[in-house]
């Protein structure tokens, strides 16, 4: 499962309002290390912009998944967005980037 939900940017963080995100881990644990790490290989492979960041205050649909029971594999990927909860904010170029991983990981299998 591939959960597409914001990115978020910041002083701590690497992401910039481009770049699609690719969370690692977030409040609930690491996300599955091979999804992961070959959404990071097609971003590469893509030439997308994009940054691997940790959320340890932030959860997603899909570590809701796993606490709900399913045993399946894990990654979290979005839009760089500033200003979460709020007047969130982000660049066309961040939507567009994410959508093209999401493209390539299809083509893939």
């Amino acid at each position: 499962m591939i959960a597409v939900d914001m990115g978020a940017i910041g002083d701590d963080l690497s992401c910039k309002e481009t770049d699609v995100s690719i969370c690692a881990k977030d409040s609930s644990g690491p996300y599955d290390y091979e999804l992961t790490g070959r959404l990071i290989e097609l971003a590469q492979k893509e030439q997308l912009p994009y940054a691997v960041d940790i959320y340890p205050h932030y959860g997603s649909d899909a570590s809701a998944a796993l606490r709900g029971g399913h045993n399946i594999r894990t990654a979290l990927i979005g839009p760089g967005v500033h200003a979460s909860h709020a007047m969130e904010r982000t660049h066309k170029e961040a939507v567009i980037n994410t959508a093209k991983l999401l493209a390539a990981y299809i083509q893939t299998y």
